[in-house]
């Protein structure tokens, strides 16, 4: 009968879909089952699916699904499908995104679309969470409840989220489209400044009559190389804001760049064409613009977002108050602009909340306020309109659900992107570093320094918002003696202040099983040597960053892997850590040489940070390009070239590594960037791109040279390959020779190098013959050879050399 009843009740809500969003639903389950029948290619339906928030994970056969919640404004009856959804088609768990999103992990590709009807029932879509569109609107969780905001951004989040949201004019962007609404500068709720479009709240008088309207920031992201948003209009009419916003996605569709990724997003076309150029592109196509009522009308109607509580104002009971409320109260709980009530934070470690805690935090919700929660960029879940009088009662339940813990947003809330979890693009387990770090800071001793943050990333992407934390980490890797072991990278003194005002600079590697070991020095550091109420990027850059690189260099010692073998074991995982193969091995005799000269461009990458502390922008850059020069000689030295010149390094670097797909063209553009910069008046935040952007050259020359040794070490364990010795080995045929290299007199490594060309350019099963020196080059040559797969067919010894004939593998 139960049974009945809750069929009958989901039948009604099926019904109550709106037209647009069934057909949207029916049309990606006919064009899903025409993709599992091979009516359609991957690559066509990929983009679909995307665009309808589904997303591949590093497993295979299962999805991650990104569930728009526009603004983080959720009701108890979405909590309560969203917890049996991710029951039902996921894990269990529902993770909160940077982004207020919901996302499932685990998902099976043939159930999204009866998951998608379920959401759509309660008024929840995926459409537009992911691909080349505008993804989800963002805005400051205490909206309207905020004593210090302008106005409620509430009502302007809403209309501009469903008046883009399948808007034909902007479904051809090369890259995502990211908006956020803030309604105050000073805090950081908004974080408006990096994003493409950020809406900070601002009220004007004009003629005694007071008019609202925004500060508009364009051209903000993070990524691998930040850019911090310019300052469109000081002032926009909030009449304004709709039709411009559909102007600059046109301008963005336009003229954004389409064949480079890496170079897609607004940030670079505004940084190409300028600031100036691009307002008059946008006012331009303001001009072109049909008028849609639209815009204005949602004016009429901004009391319809307003809220009002459950219960009455009343006061917190002091007497009553049982162990652990007071931490949680400093840290979880503020007070609204609205007398008698409370803004209360629920802290999601890393993000997560059971099926089973969301259902009973739907109950909960219900018992104190109305529809009146908000998931937040942090990472955690904010009850607005909680009465005073029911802190300690609601704080029980919280910790009934283990929901109750203290330190929203502070030191122990560590916030992390899933990295190695379920991403494809991870490099180190950005979660398990960040639980570490959570189970590590959360006692009452780091309360002094609780309002410091640490964000974490499992790649240079930046998902993690690394770059906006007081300690930021992105994942990375090193290889030592033979093996691989996770590393990050340390990014530090970002700011979140003023919506993200500054963004902090990498200061070099560190272990991942010393990450938490290094936390605990820099706030010793901290405590010990800052001044009074000094903020942590504050004191980092009057540090300085030699005394950086001393505290960084305290960690930096890997022990051997016979020694200790936990080091190259990544968090949260039982097995060697590794990166995936990819390219070719070079000979054992070039590490030595291969990883010196990589040493120099880290050396140059940490002089150029110290010349830009000191404001040596010029030389900055100078340096920059010294170190991505380095490091792709390094690379070339791998194919036994020695460049003499930048010319030829940039050739050869770009024949031999990029344009073999071995190391990333928009990482390799930075090279040919700053070769062409005028550097002589750089300025600062030039200066930063460019440490920013030879940071990441020089991180990719060290992972393309990690996958080459990978490859070496299975290469020398695939059964096939076949080790030289000096015996000879008769061929069973007569085969033709095609070619043949006299290699008498040229030294180890450089002999294997040219050999390693030379077959490169030979099909496969054809025969070279190479003569070689006695000693050295005949004990390695042939052995390297082996290890990257070719068979030594003959081997003869003619007087002091030998004459090997290698079969192409």
């Amino acid at each position: 009968m139960a049974q009945d009843v809750a069929n009958r009740a989901l039948a009604e809500r099926f019904d109550s879909i709106p037209p647009d969003i069934q057909r949207d639903l029916d049309v990606f389950a006919i064009e899903l089952g025409r993709f599992r029948s091979g009516d359609i290619a991957e690559h066509v339906f990929t983009e679909f699916r995307l665009r309808h928030g589904v997303y591949g994970q590093r497993q295979e056969g299962v999805q991650m699904i990104r569930i728009k919640i526009p603004y983080g404004a959720v009701t108890a009856e979405q909590m309560e499908e969203l917890a049996d959804c991710a029951e039902e088609f996921a894990d269990g768990i529902s993770h909160v995104t940077t982004r207020q999103d919901i996302q499932y992990h685990y998902v099976k590709i043939e159930d999204t679309p009866a998951m998608m009807q379920r959401l759509a029932s309660v008024g929840i879509t995926t459409a537009e969470a992911c691909g080349n569109v505008v993804r989800n609107v963002t805005g400051c969780p205490k909206a309207g409840v905020c004593s210090t905001q302008a106005f409620d951004v509430t009502p302007y989040a809403k209309a501009l989220t469903y008046f883009l949201l399948r808007h034909p004019d902007l479904q051809n962007f090369g890259r995502k489209f990211k908006i956020a609404f803030s309604g105050c500068e000073d805090e950081p709720c908004g974080l408006g400044v990096m994003h493409d479009i950020g809406a900070v709240a601002r009220v004007r008088t004009v003629d005694g009559v007071e008019q609202r309207g925004f500060k508009l920031f364009v051209g903000g992201g993070l990524g691998a190389v930040p850019h911090q948003a310019k300052v469109f209009d000081e002032f926009l009419p909030a009449e304004q804001l709709l039709p411009l916003s559909q102007a600059i996605g046109r301008v963005f569709s336009a003229h954004g760049e389409r064949k480079r990724r890496m170079k897609a997003r607004m940030k670079f076309l505004i940084a190409k064409i300028g600031l100036d150029e691009f307002k008059r592109l946008v006012y331009a196509e303001l001009e072109t613009l049909d008028f849609d009522p639209r815009w204005t009308d949602y004016l009429e109607h901004l009391q319809d977002t307003e809220e009002s509580p459950l219960k009455a104002a009343s006061a917190l009971n002091g007497d009553a108050r049982p162990d652990g409320f007071n931490r949680w109260y400093a840290a979880n709980v503020s007070p609204q602009k609205d007398a008698g009530y409370s803004i209360v934070q629920v802290t999601l470690p890393l993000g997560d909340i059971t099926a089973d805690q969301f259902r009973a935090l739907a109950r909960v919700s219900r018992k104190y306020i109305k529809d009146t929660v908000r998931l937040t960029v942090p990472q955690n879940i904010i009850l607005r309109w909680v009465s005073n009088g029911d802190l300690v009662d609601l704080y029980n339940d919280l910790v009934d659900l283990e929901l109750g813990s203290p330190g929203a947003e502070g030191l122990a809330d560590v916030l992390a992107c899933p990295g190695t979890d379920s991403c494809k693009l991870g490099i180190a387990s950005s979660r398990g570093l960040a639980a570490e770090l959570r189970g590590n800071l959360g006692g009452e001793e780091y309360d002094d320094v609780s309002h410091l943050s640490i964000k974490i990333s499992g790649c240079p992407n930046s998902c993690g918002q690394h770059h906006i934390a007081d300690i930021g980490f992105f994942g990375s890797a090193r290889r030592h003696g033979g093996h691989v072991a996770p590393h990050f990278q340390v990014v530090l003194g970002g700011e979140q202040a003023d919506n993200a005002r500054s963004y902090g600079l990498a200061v070099g590697k560190v272990p991942s099983k010393k990450a938490p070991e290094l936390v605990e020095r820099l706030l010793e550091v901290y405590r010990a040597q800052a001044e009074t109420k000094e903020s942590f990027a504050v004191f980092v850059r009057r540090l300085g960053k030699e005394r950086i690189k001393e505290i960084m260099a305290e960690f930096d010692a890997l022990p051997e892997f016979d020694e200790d073998s936990s080091y190259y074991v990544d968090w949260l995982q039982d097995r060697e850590f590794s990166l995936q193969s990819g390219v070719g091995e070079c000979a054992g005799e070039l590490v030595e040489l291969v990883e010196f000269m990589l040493t120099d461009a880290d050396r140059w990458l940490y002089e150029a940070a110290l010349r830009y502390e000191k404001e040596q922008y010029p030389e900055t850059a100078q340096l920059t390009l010294q170190a991505m020069t380095r490091a792709a000689d390094a690379l070339l030295t791998t194919r036994g070239i020695q460049p003499k010149s930048v010319e030829d390094t940039v050739r050869d670097f770009k024949a031999l590594f990029v344009e073999t797909g071995q190391f990333w063209n928009p990482f390799a553009e930075f090279l040919d960037k700053w070769l062409a910069e005028d550097v002589s008046a750089l300025d600062e935040e030039g200066a930063h791109f460019a440490i920013e952007e030879a940071t990441l050259f020089v991180e990719q020359a060290q992972e393309v040279y990690g996958r080459m040794q990978v490859q070496a070490e299975e290469a020398k364990a695939a059964p096939a390959a076949k080790a030289a010795t000096p015996a000879p080995v008769v061929a069973e045929t007569v085969e033709e020779i095609v070619d043949s290299m006299d290699l008498k007199g040229v030294e180890c490594p450089y002999n294997y190098v040219r050999t390693k060309l030379r077959l490169e350019q030979m099909d496969s099963g054809q025969l070279l013959e190479i003569t070689i020196d006695d000693g050295e080059p005949m004990r390695n040559v042939p052995a390297s050879l082996g290890n990257d797969g070719h068979e030594i067919v003959d081997t003869k010894k003619i007087g002091q050399h030998y004459r090997l004939v290698i079969r192409k593998a």
